[in-house]
């Protein structure tokens, strides 16, 4: 197979690394760069150098470890499922956590490689912050191990601690990295598609408390900030999600018109929003549709027939968050409650692995809540500012909250004004409906209450394009 340039100059960088004496080697390289195949050129090379007699693989899920264990196969040209006669074995994270004594003794009395995929899985610089997947690397691997080799996108933890078998320094234990491929790089060689987030808002919200007072809010991100509406309540609101899957099919049928064969993924909340979106697909778009969680009997074989079938849309609840390779994939909906940089990232790279086809866009589609907005605009960076910490955690325990119960009512108000945006050479026209959405609370941390809130303004999308885009 024909390396890309990056994949070449990584595997060479590796090769001298390990060839001075150096057992460990962190790759960072954007999501949709092809990792794995990097990883296996690699270990076909120190095979074909004598410095290696097995390999293992480490994943954190049954669809990357699958992924994995194809590509070494392909690239080795030979068995990698473990058994008499193979070279080596991949297994998820969660299995290492099964494995007895002797099986370690292969690293002991063998020359292995070991490969972690999206190691930021495993936290840890010591046994006292590690957690179980990085305790098992410490104790079994670290310094057993004849090299390592560790593959990530999003090189850091939303709990702020140490990535194990990785090196920090300075004042603000920045991460060091052996050999960085960023987005803007792949970009720029087409290697990935450049990203193109659409932010949707509100320009008038009105909150009625139970004193019927009403307060009006011009953005999604004075209400969050200075309500008691929550974003949940947003992202499960019938109307907001007509509206963005509204928005979501129209691109996807526009990029269809290139590639017949395109598809769009919405990242859910919960196992029940992902059935509503669902049945909305289906019944009010017209669209064909399959839905994957931790809830179905073989979620990998369903995600392996959608990668290869025509359906349109996977509806999914974090099954489809990081290293899944769907390259037909190319429209988003971020609706899921987690607001975290880390998964925000892994989301948006589902959509960004380049194939064949004639049109090489990639849109994501989420709410302007605050957080999301800030991740948007900053998404060219490899490594954000966040601080690592290396202390043991200290347990906290927070007060018991109670689960809010909402009734809701939703009337359709008349048409609004056009909302007109201009970004640079993008114009968008927008011309969309009012909804008024009454939401009864009862029980919000215990106290009961009762606010309404409506959404009286046209919805309207700010577009993020990066890194010059042309579309």
């Amino acid at each position: 197979m024909q390396l890309r340039k990056w994949q070449s100059e990584c595997v060479e960088r590796a090769l001298r690394h390990f060839n001075g004496a150096h057992k460990h080697f962190l790759c960072l390289a954007t999501p949709g760069s092809g990792k794995s195949i990097m990883a296996a050129e690699l270990a076909a090379k120190l095979f074909e150098d004598d410095q290696i007699d097995f390999v293992l693989c480490f994943s954190p899920s049954v669809n990357i470890s699958q992924g994995l264990k194809q590509t070494f196969s392909n690239r080795l040209e030979c068995r990698f499922d473990g058994v008499i006669g193979s070279v080596g074995c991949s297994y998820t994270y969660q299995g290492m956590l099964a494995f007895k004594a002797d099986f370690w003794q292969l690293l002991i009395k063998n020359r292995v490689l070991v490969i972690f995929d999206e190691i930021h899985h495993c936290a840890g610089s010591s046994l006292e912050d590690a957690n179980a997947w990085g305790e098992e690397i410490l104790l079994n691997i670290q310094a057993q191990a004849q090299y390592t080799l560790a593959l990530t996108g999003t090189p850091w933890r939303s709990d702020q601690a140490p990535i194990v078998l990785s090196r920090y320094r300075g004042p603000d234990n920045q991460i060091q990295c052996d050999y960085v491929y960023g987005l803007k790089e792949a970009v720029t060689d087409d290697v990935c598609r450049s990203p193109h987030i659409v932010l949707i808002d509100n320009d008038k919200i009105a909150v009625t408390n139970e004193e019927n007072e009403t307060k009006t809010y011009r953005s999604l991100d004075e209400l969050l900030k200075n309500s008691s509406i929550s974003y949940q309540s947003i992202i499960e609101n019938h109307e907001a999600i007509q509206y963005i899957l509204t928005l979501a099919t129209n691109k996807l049928k526009a990029i269809k018109q290139c590639n017949p064969n395109a598809a769009g993924l919405i990242v859910a909340s919960s196992v029940s929003h992902a059935a509503d979106i669902l049945n909305t697909l289906k019944v009010a778009f017209n669209e064909t549709a399959q839905i994957v969680t931790y809830k179905e009997d073989d979620p990998s074989t369903k995600i392996n027939e959608f990668r290869n079938s025509t359906t349109n849309w996977i509806v999914s609840v974090g099954m489809i968050s990081e290293g899944t390779d769907i390259p037909r994939l190319q429209v988003c909906c971020h609706l899921s409650r987690v607001k975290t940089e880390l998964y925000f990232r892994q989301v948006l790279g589902r959509i960004l692995r380049t194939n064949d086809s004639l049109n090489q866009q990639a849109w994501l589609y989420t709410f302007a809540e605050p957080k999301l907005v800030e991740f948007a605009s900053r998404i060219a960076e490899e490594i954000p500012d966040i601080p690592v910490i290396f202390s043991e955690p200290i347990e906290i325990k927070l007060k018991q909250e109670f689960p809010q119960q909402y009734n809701m009512t939703v009337k359709t108000m008349p048409p609004s004004n056009s909302n007109i945006l201009n970004i640079g050479r993008l114009s968008i026209d927008t011309q969309t409906p009012s909804y008024s959405i009454e939401l009864s609370s009862r029980h919000i941390l215990g106290t009961p209450t009762s606010l309404s809130f409506e959404l009286l303004g046209g919805f309207r999308e700010k577009v993020v394009s990066t890194f010059n885009s042309p579309f």
